[in-house]
């Protein structure tokens, strides 16, 4: 009885992380980085994030995105620091 239970909890971690990796593989098939002239469907947007910077400058930003099929969409790009903000 002890051998079934195993070989089942084996079956069930073995489909998990099939899964697991093509919830990865489409996560980042859906990954793209903005250049000039990229076009953008963006229906509704779920978060916006930066890279921490130190000071004021350009820093790498990631806006996870709902396309207008409601396809969850990540871009990569630049842009400048928050911490600019009311920096002349």
């Amino acid at each position: 009885m002890n051998h079934s239970k195993a070989l089942y909890a084996a079956c069930l971690f073995a489909a998990l992380n099939l899964c697991t990796l093509s919830a990865r593989a489409q996560a980042s098939a859906n990954e793209q980085t903005y250049t000039y002239g990229t076009h953008l469907d963006i229906r509704k947007v779920l978060s916006i994030t930066e890279d921490a910077g130190p000071s004021c400058g350009v820093v790498g930003a990631r806006m996870t995105y709902l396309d207008s099929h409601g396809t969850e969409q990540v871009l990569n790009y630049q842009k400048v620091s928050d911490t600019c903000i009311g920096d002349n």
